[in-house]
């Protein structure tokens, strides 16, 4: 016989449903639904005027598979992702542990290095357009050299990437701060006293105890990093001699859907992301039963 619930475990039940039902409905609309909405105008032509669109199937999908610029795009993200998730995340890192002591002005460092995240990214690619300038640059004149950040082919989508760097670091190195606190200084002093040095300290505590969050950053700054879109947009304008090999899929799914009007196929090319991701993710998931250390 099933025990009657009391009026208090009744209420319980019913604030927790009040508490998270605003968040609920906040994903639905704003996340699963517009998803849900782009994968269906993925089969479908945008008719004219954005009105009476016809459905193609898959055309749209077979098309994308032949498209030379879809596929450099996805190139210049990927060469983003690869450039800009590895360096953050350990250069983040390694500042956590080191403002994690005791030192003079370290909340003030931890200030200064967070900082970047609150700037707005306009002012953030106004400055580093300077900072890139071939010819009146800072970092051209300081170091007395003659290179073209941003409108060499070879180099540009590098050079936003290490924007990409700086303006993460801060955001990363607060979440592995926070996993550090969960760290207990027992094992510290243990290693201290069998003769650890502190990169073995480093490599043999801290990155083990910490591993499920250094996942969950990898994970999240993967997903970010595919998803560039304002560095890009900001720093290389049309004219730039190295827009095809800086464009992402994200900028190319905002030409097609809003300064083209082609929002089906606009819809196709971020759903390929999506896939793409989705992809990256599993295999992380499936990667992390390696290294990634819950107790």
């Amino acid at each position: 016989m099933k025990k009657k619930a009391s009026s208090r475990q009744i209420s319980e039940f019913m604030w927790g449903w009040i508490f998270i039902l605003p968040t609920m409905i906040g994903l639905i609309v704003l996340n699963i639904y517009p998803m849900l909405d782009t994968i269906k105008q993925s089969f479908y032509k945008t008719g004219d005027f954005g009105k009476g669109n016809v459905f193609v199937g898959l055309a749209n999908y077979r098309k994308v598979m032949g498209d030379s610029e879809v596929w450099q795009a996805l190139w210049n993200t990927v060469k983003y992702a690869i450039v800009e998730v590895p360096f953050s995340l350990v250069i983040a890192l390694l500042l956590a542990v080191l403002l994690n002591k005791k030192m003079r002005g370290r909340d003030a460092f931890r200030t200064i290095f967070f900082l970047p995240m609150v700037v707005a990214p306009a002012a953030i690619a106004m400055v580093w357009k300077w900072l890139y300038n071939s010819n009146f640059g800072l970092i051209n004149n300081v170091f007395n050299i003659k290179v073209n950040w941003i409108s060499d082919p070879d180099i540009a989508i590098y050079s936003i990437a290490l924007i990409g760097i700086w303006s993460v670091i801060g955001y990363n190195m607060v979440l592995f701060l926070a996993g550090l606190q969960e760290v207990p200084r027992d094992y510290y002093e243990a290693a201290s006293l069998d003769g650890a040095n502190g990169w073995q300290q480093f490599i043999n505590i801290t990155v083990p105890l910490i591993s499920p969050t250094i996942f969950f950053v990898l994970v999240t700054r993967v997903i970010g990093a595919m998803q560039v879109f304002d560095l890009i947009y900001m720093m290389i304008d049309l004219n730039n001699p190295a827009w095809k090999k800086t464009e992402s899929l994200v900028f190319l799914f905002y030409k097609y859907s809003f300064q083209q009007s082609k929002k089906g196929y606009g819809a196709t090319v971020v759903v390929v992301l999506l896939v793409f991701i989705l992809l990256l993710t599993v295999i992380q998931l499936i990667g992390q039963k390696k290294w990634v250390h819950y107790e």
